[in-house]
């Protein structure tokens, strides 16, 4: 079907890689603990949006061109990274009143995280690496067109993971609820301001 073979093992091997911790699953555990089960599920809604433009970059042969340009690779890392850096020290630095989305998430608050996520998720060329070099091992080299393969199975991935993030979501946000009060809420905010800037810096000193 589409070309693709094997697509048993991939299922599985995607249900492990999602269910192994990585920057997106912090930074989605981030937001749900400090501010809530809505701001958690508009970041994984905007984690899982990028996952689908990596799809598309794989399928296109743009992540060929990134991975083909060391330039071109270090120059996203750093913008992926300075971002990250930078919606941690806008935590970090908030006045201690200002708690955003803490007991609630307005329709301009929802799609701000979701945009956040989904930059956050664009700007690390570690994942479109990862499709580009992931994806093609599950279908057929003799293919005579393969975006539709890249599509079925980037779909299937962007399920499995986005099934699995709103679980991490749901269990969190909940936890972060007996958190969040008082002291509790800029607590809590500083703290996931401090992962997002390790986050940040972690990726930009990565090979």
């Amino acid at each position: 079907m589409f070309g693709i073979h094997d697509f048993g093992v991939f299922l599985a091997a995607s249900i492990i890689l999602n269910l192994t911790p990585g920057a997106d699953t912090f930074y989605i555990l981030g937001r749900s603990i400090s501010q809530g089960r809505k701001a958690g599920i508009a970041s994984a809604l905007g984690i899982a949006s990028g996952t689908v433009v990596h799809t598309f970059a794989a399928a296109l042969g743009l992540s060929a061109l990134v991975a083909a340009s060391a330039t071109a690779f270090v120059a996203i890392k750093l913008a992926g990274a300075a971002y990250l850096i930078y919606l941690g020290l806008r935590m970090l630095l908030a006045r201690p009143s200002a708690s955003p989305l803490q007991t609630g998430c307005s329709s301009a608050g929802f799609l701000s995280v979701y945009r956040q996520g989904l930059l956050v998720n664009v700007l690390n060329p570690k994942v479109a690496l990862f499709f580009l070099a992931f994806l093609p091992q599950f279908i057929a080299a003799e293919s005579a067109d393969t975006l539709p393969a890249f599509l079925v199975l980037g779909a299937c991935f962007v399920f499995t993971s986005l099934v699995w993030c709103l679980c991490l979501v749901w269990f969190s946000a909940a936890w972060g609820k007996r958190l969040r009060g008082g002291k509790g809420a800029n607590w809590l905010n500083r703290v996931a301001g401090t992962l997002f800037v390790y986050l940040g810096v972690r990726l930009a000193i990565s090979k």
